[in-house]
């Protein structure tokens, strides 16, 4: 019963942030090519948030929230690349270390973790 309204939660919240992304678009302050990265980014602050609830309550048989954490910042990674290339195409190198910081920091975070 809570995985249903947790679902449901993560479906409302998603529909959001397209509405957003889309608004953003419509208003002109953002490109319709950086329309993706936007929803992108903002999936993965949602991520984040669902992992700081999931960390408060953890449930059994349920991914953690180190999990739901890590995939939030590559979203987050994955989308500030895409809109830092989108933006100016000869940005392609800092695109590439924004995404290798991410998961550089969170192999050392993972590691650390497993001790």
């Amino acid at each position: 019963m809570a995985e249903s309204r947790s679902g449901l939660l993560a479906l409302g919240v998603f529909l959001i942030i397209i509405v957003v992304a889309l608004l953003l678009t419509l208003a002109q302050i953002i490109d319709w090519g950086l329309f993706i990265p936007v929803i992108l980014m903002l999936s993965g602050c949602w991520t984040l948030a669902l992992a700081a609830m999931r960390s408060s309550k953890p449930q059994k048989y349920t991914p953690d929230a180190f999990g739901t954490m890590s995939l939030g910042l590559v979203l987050i990674a994955l989308g500030g690349a895409w809109y830092l290339f989108s933006v100016n195409s000869s940005y392609w190198l800092y695109s590439l270390a924004l995404i290798l910081l991410v998961l550089g920091a969170l192999a050392i975070a993972s590691a650390i973790r497993r001790k």
